[in-house]
């Protein structure tokens, strides 16, 4: 079963069960983690990166992207965009089934939530001040900040990075850009993560439920992709 395509929709899963899991126990009612606030929120997400990472490896894909901003980018970087049509399409699944997985997980919660705002909370970004050029703005250069550290942490320039190391160091990377950035948008910086789980909150039959909030669904996907496209330019250029 290990493949580069099953690897990255494995990891994906793993990534948004645990990541958008912390969100529905901070958010939801009778959870016994309500309101344990925005630091175990980002703490739990970096800790989602870097086992979601891990399981991607060892399922078969050994860049263990799980963000197609992430493919993108050192798609642009290296001029190879064949990995692109095996990672998105594993990415998407992986987001959507992860997002099925914390409905199932978190079953008799819902009905006990009334506040439709928060439920799309557990699944989705929004921003805290709806400003559409500063909302893409901070998805744009958190990305950007995204890429660029992890291409620094692997660099050339500190040979003595392990790969486990590594992956921890991603996810100090993910903790501080939520910590520093993310209370702008909930820092998406990732399509696959806002996308896959806000199209199974439109789809599954979710208690107290509103919209799922479609007219802001483009910005965490375009905004990402494009701070994944220019920190390619970049690395490419200055490299």
């Amino acid at each position: 079963m290990t493949s580069p395509f099953f690897g990255e929709f494995l990891g994906t899963f793993v990534l948004i069960l645990l990541g958008d899991g912390v969100v529905a126990g901070v958010l939801l009612e009778k959870s016994k983690a309500k309101d344990s606030g925005w630091i175990v929120i980002t703490a739990a997400w970096a800790f989602a990166v870097i086992l979601g990472v891990f399981t991607a490896k060892a399922f078969g894909s050994a860049d263990a992207h799980l963000n197609p901003a992430v493919t993108l980018a050192f798609a642009v970087q290296s001029g190879e965009y064949s990995k692109i049509p095996i990672y998105l399409p594993a990415q998407f699944l992986g987001a959507f089934l992860g997002a099925v997985a914390v409905y199932l997980h978190y079953l008799p919660h819902w009905k006990e939530t009334k506040d439709s705002g928060k439920i799309l909370a557990v699944f989705s970004t929004d921003p805290a001040i709806s400003n559409p050029p500063s909302n893409f703005f901070s998805e744009f250069l958190g990305t950007f900040i995204l890429i660029l550290g992890i291409h620094s942490i692997f660099s050339a320039q500190i040979a003595d990075v392990t790969t486990p190391m590594g992956v921890f160091f991603i996810g100090i990377l993910v903790w501080v850009i939520g910590l520093s950035m993310g209370g702008t948008t909930g820092y998406a910086i990732n399509p696959a993560r806002d996308l896959g789980p806000r199209l199974a909150h439109y789809l599954l039959p979710i208690a107290n439920k509103g919209n799922s909030g479609w007219r802001y669904a483009w910005l965490p996907i375009l905004a990402p992709l494009a701070g994944g496209t220019v920190a390619g330019i970049f690395l490419k250029t200055i490299l």
